[in-house]
């Protein structure tokens, strides 16, 4: 049985600590947390105080959006009913639907985006740039 969807912050016991859509899952041993686009918030600060806030994704080489969490791996939990940080993560939320950093995305590689080489290239016209005499090297001799 799968409980209401709440938000709440999640301390693991690892040290991590995530903002998520929460739904809690009863299996027949085990509390299972079933987190939606689980993020780390971390306040960006300036001389005059808070600025505001960075948004990351939890695990930044995953493009799932859900993950399940053993309840026995979690600190402590909170529900949260700041409308502030709800809208923190409705906003990436959305933002990353739209602009989907995964492979799946519609733009596809070509030369106009930057210059495309290997490492041996490179390093080869890095070599005979460095190499060959500027025109201020060669009226000076």
């Amino acid at each position: 049985m799968i409980e209401d969807d709440f938000y709440a912050t999640i301390k693991l016991k690892s040290g991590e600590e995530i903002f998520a859509k929460v739904a809690a899952e009863e299996e027949s041993d085990r509390t299972i947390l079933v987190v939606s686009n689980p993020v780390t918030i971390s306040e960006v600060k300036a001389r005059i105080g808070t600025v505001g806030y960075k948004v990351e994704p939890w695990l930044k080489t995953s493009s799932d959006d859900m993950f399940f969490i053993n309840l026995n791996d979690v600190l402590t939990m909170s529900e949260s009913n700041d409308i502030d940080m709800i809208l923190i993560h409705q906003e990436y939320v959305r933002k990353t639907d739209d602009n989907p950093i995964s492979g799946s995305s519609n733009h596809k590689l070509d030369k106009k985006m930057g210059y495309l080489s290997n490492v041996n290239d490179a390093r080869e016209v890095l070599e005979k740039l460095y190499n060959t005499p500027s025109s201020k090297d060669i009226t000076n001799n």
